[in-house]
């Protein structure tokens, strides 16, 4: 027995010596990222074939019990190999062959009971056992892992053992069971065992598998009707290589349905986020819409009733019956020169002919660079006329700047209210009071002419002089 231990020792000693090195060579795998396919889509992004090489004990008995032709058996050498090929995250087929001797004896009978058998003992020299057998593995049902590192699995299946027997009579004599050859009969295998994943690539192996032949002439000895088939079992361990890519998981080690609920658990996360990005949205909008319903709700209101309203009031609490401005502030009193004379017909200035006239004229004067609020030098005596008239008799003036329907509406606004402020500054540059003058834009909002035509585009593109 010793002899056969030491035997299985260093046959996996070195079958173990020889992985470590491949290892150590290649540990690419260290870096690699797995990629794990999508669900349902078969098996191709899988690794499904493997190869393995075991060694373990030989008897000429099964754990499930039953009558044997010899009383005692001794543990022998036996080793193989296997090659499988997995169909599916729970079943694979598995081409297995092996080798081995069994051994056994009667000396262990009943006290006080001779021996029944012609033959003293036996050896089998099993020269060769292949067999084709169905796997199914177990470790996949934990929903936990994604990939599992124990596998338990069971096999059965079927095949052909062949067999050269020698039996040792009573008397000492060595008896060949077939003096011509070896013997090749059917049995049928049927094995559990567990799975430990050591490496992306490799498995350890641990298994026992029993085997049932189809006749019982194993141990060449022919015993009777009730001893019509014999047995013999094999306990291993090896070392499971997968093949393939080291990207690819492999497939007996899956777990389909912890994908499942991890790819669940991911759409509800990314639901769950979804979700509370849209209502960080809802919210944000709801604030602005408020803050509009703030701003709409002092457009409408006018505290002191001076005609602005509270949102465009620069100057809130105005006194009543005052005169104000166009943000709410109230306009001053001019102070007339004591050389002026200002013609009044109840409290009401009076602008003349000539007044309007010089208005006209710098209307029809006044002139910008081209899609710009810069005033034309050529527009400046116009426009000192203008200042002079304001200064002189004390008139308040609004200026309302237009432009064509040509470009966006906000640029429009924004360059008829330059221009009109263009006008402003200049006027009181020329010592114009800043406050009897308002500049308004209005963009293309209020056209004198058809923008379909040059002519009438011209003619809205203009600064209009309001006096009062």
């Amino acid at each position: 027995m010793k002899k056969y231990i030491s035997h299985l020792t260093t046959l996996f000693a070195l079958t173990l010596l020889s992985v470590t090195a491949g290892t150590a060579q290649d540990t690419s795998y260290k870096s690699t990222t797995v990629i794990e396919p999508a669900l349902f889509s078969g098996n191709q992004g899988y690794r499904t074939w493997s190869i393995g090489l075991h060694a373990g004990v030989m008897a000429p008995f099964a754990a499930s019990g039953g009558r044997n032709d010899f009383s005692k058996w001794k543990p022998t050498l036996e080793y193989g190999g296997y090659i499988k090929f997995q169909t599916s995250h729970v079943f694979g087929l598995q081409l297995d062959v092996m080798r081995g001797s069994l051994e056994a004896n009667n000396d262990k009978l009943w006290v006080g009971q001779p021996p029944i058998s012609p033959y003293k003992s036996f050896k089998t020299d099993v020269n060769w056992a292949a067999s084709l057998s169905g796997v199914v593995t177990l470790g996949n049902i934990n929903w936990s892992q994604l990939h599992t590192s124990i596998q338990p699995y069971l096999s059965v299946g079927g095949g052909a053992v062949n067999f050269k027997p020698t039996m040792i009579t009573s008397a000492g004599t060595s008896v060949r069971f077939n003096s011509e050859g070896s013997n090749t009969e059917f049995f049928i295998p049927a094995g559990l065992g567990i799975k430990a994943n050591l490496s992306p690539s490799v498995n350890l192996d641990l298994g026992y598998t029993m085997a049932f032949v189809d006749a019982d002439n194993l141990d060449g000895y022919l015993k009777g009707p009730a001893y019509n088939s014999d047995k013999f079992s094999y306990a291993h361990i090896g070392l499971e290589f997968i093949l393939g890519k080291t990207t690819k998981p492999q497939l007996a080690r899956h777990n389909a349905p912890a994908q499942l609920a991890k790819s669940m658990q991911d759409k509800n996360d990314a639901l769950s986020a979804a979700m509370a990005a849209a209502e960080e949205r809802h919210n944000k909008h709801m604030a602005e819409m408020n803050a509009m319903r703030s701003d709409m709700n002092r457009m409408k209101m006018d505290s002191d009733g001076d005609g602005v309203s509270d949102y465009f009031d620069k100057c809130p609490n105005t006194s009543a019956g005052v005169k104000v401005d166009g943000a709410g502030c109230a306009l001053p009193v001019a102070v007339p020169a004591k050389d002026t004379v200002i013609k009044v017909y109840n409290n009401t200035y009076v602008i003349t002919e000539e007044d309007k006239k010089i208005v006209n004229e710098a209307i029809r004067n006044l002139e910008f660079d081209f899609a710009k609020s810069t005033i034309r030098a050529r527009s400046y005596p116009y426009l000192n006329r203008v200042a002079e008239l304001l200064v002189k008799k004390g008139f308040s003036l609004k200026l309302g700047g237009h432009t064509d329907n040509v470009g966006s509406d906000q640029a429009n606004m924004r360059l008829s209210k330059d221009r009109a402020e263009s006008v402003k500054n200049y006027l009181v540059s020329q010592n114009a009071s800043s406050s009897r003058i308002e500049a308004v834009g209005y963009g293309e909002s209020q056209p004198v002419s058809s923008n379909k035509t040059a002519t009438g585009r011209q003619q809205n593109r203009r600064v209009e002089f309001t006096l009062y």
